[in-house]
């Protein structure tokens, strides 16, 4: 691993402290990042929540996180220096009580040095949060505040919080967080777009048939049964996650890769989006949930079950995408995500167009099409889908076989993780991997086509088995097109 180059100090306030984010995600990275250097022994980490506790109580429960993963003896030294900076303070961010006096009172008083709220909190929550922050003069200039997907339920909803988060702190200040974003794959992205000149002549409708983007889960709704009952797969995933990779994937080079320079180029991605409407939308999109079944040879029970009653909510969402534009006429996009699915894998196909001629004709073996497989997770790396000869006598024989560029085999694993990396962003005041306020809204508007043509009563949703990859009818949403899903896994 490249050698990691400290921040600056600074205070972090982390709101929702005893919520899972924080306990399984941000707690972690901050502790992982003071492991290797890169965190200074005059930050400060802030663990805010409305339960009253003391700081060693709320130590002891981070502890139980860091410690199921790597209770090694020098992971618990490393423990006990990063709590001395590890402070606890009860805040009812729906209240403006004392409590955000005894806020301000944990923080450096230096009002020049850098501060980070981040808000893992409903988004219902984010303006009263400002305005507690607000209140107490707490918005100073090297102040940053971190919102979590999703903003709002609609387009209205994540203008209402934008105004209220913007009428606090400006908008380079603002840090509109999608993990996604944070991945060493997706980042690749860019590079392996700008950075070789291969893929730039073919990058269009001339040579690229269609995309597919799958971010497909293997677990059920779990603890969050609650939340994703409101929100169901179309605004937990596609709204953010899905939408972010095929504007990487579908984006103009940028001037530089500078932040607004490559949030702008995404930015006409999302203007470009045909509108799926009451008109097309049981043409365009798939809605599912989930019925029991098993994963990973498990019996699981289904939704319905799982949440303890009959609901309407989606838990798979397919889409076909068209971008009316220059580059992508014609080019179908396919994106789907899902719960209870086969496999737990998030990755990007970009199929190329057949060659116009098979002058091959092999005695033996199918000529199949060029594929760019980018793989987000869980084995992060790139390949190469190539036709070959199959070597040896008996004739011309086809194979077809991936060039292939795993992370885990060629670079060192121990890389920082998506939220370590976008925290030191952060830290850096570095907004290139952090969503603009009008990329936010124009992902909703539309998105909000959608769900008002739902709304409009045209919202079948059909039932897939858990430990499937969806209802079957999402296959033939490729199928009508002589298309089909590509299983990376398997090649």
């Amino acid at each position: 691993m490249a050698e990691l180059v400290p921040v600056e100090p600074f205070d972090i306030v982390v709101f929702g402290a005893t919520g899972d984010l924080a306990l399984r995600k941000l707690i972690p990275a901050l502790f992982h990042r003071w492991c290797d250097g890169q965190i200074t022994a005059d930050s400060r980490i802030i663990a805010a929540s409305r339960e009253p506790m003391s700081d060693d109580a709320f130590r002891d429960i981070a502890a139980r996180h860091i410690f199921e993963r790597d209770p090694t003896d020098a992971r618990r030294k490393a423990w006990s220096d990063f709590i001395e900076r590890m402070h606890y303070v009860a805040v009812d961010v729906s209240a403006q009580g004392e409590d955000w006096a005894d806020l301000k009172a944990a923080l450096d008083p230096d009002e020049d040095k850098i501060r980070l709220y981040y808000l893992a909190l409903p988004p219902s929550t984010y303006g009263q949060a400002c305005a507690g922050l607000a209140a107490q003069s707490l918005n100073t200039p090297n102040a940053r505040i971190v919102l979590e997907k999703p903003i709002g339920t609609d387009f209205h909803s994540a203008r209402r919080i934008n105004d209220q988060v913007g009428e606090v702190f400006r908008e380079n200040n603002i840090f509109r967080i999608d993990h996604y974003l944070g991945k060493e794959t997706v980042q690749n992205l860019l590079i392996l777009r700008f950075a070789n000149y291969l893929f730039e002549p073919i990058w269009n409708a001339n040579g690229i048939d269609h995309v597919q983007i799958t971010v497909a889960e293997s677990l059920g709704a779990g603890e969050r049964a609650g939340y994703y009952d409101r929100s169901g797969a179309l605004r937990d995933m596609v709204q953010n996650h899905l939408l972010q990779l095929a504007c990487l994937v579908a984006m103009e080079p940028p001037a530089s890769l500078d932040p607004d320079s490559v949030r702008t180029e995404k930015l006409k991605v999302l203007k470009a989006l045909r509108p799926i409407t009451a008109a097309n939308v049981s043409q365009d999109v798939v809605r599912g949930q989930y019925q029991a079944g098993a994963v990973g040879g498990s019996p699981v029970p289904g939704y319905a079950e799982e949440v303890g009653s009959d609901t309407g909510t989606e838990t798979f969402v397919a889409i076909r995408a068209q971008l009316e534009n220059w580059r992508w006429a014609g080019v179908p996009f396919y994106m789907r995500t899902g719960k209870r699915m086969g496999s737990r894998r998030s990755e990007i196909i970009v199929q190329f167009k057949p060659v116009p001629h098979d002058v091959v004709g092999a005695v033996d073996g199918v000529l199949h099409p060029n594929r760019l497989v980018i793989r987000l997770q869980p084995d992060e790396g790139v390949k190469l889908m190539l036709m070959t000869k199959d070597p040896g006598p008996g004739g011309l024989r086809l194979r077809y076989v991936p060039l292939n560029l795993s992370y885990a085999e060629h670079f060192e694993a121990n890389y920082p993780d998506a939220y370590e990396r976008l925290l030191m962003a952060v830290v850096r005041g570095n907004l290139s991997l952090f969503m603009r306020r009008d990329e936010v809204e124009a992902a909703w508007r539309w998105v909000d086509g959608i769900i008002r043509a739902w709304d409009e009563g045209q919202a079948k949703l059909y039932g897939y088995q858990a430990g499937t990859d969806g209802p079957t009818q999402a296959a033939l949403l490729l199928a009508r097109e002589d298309r089909e899903w590509f299983d990376a896994i398997r090649h």
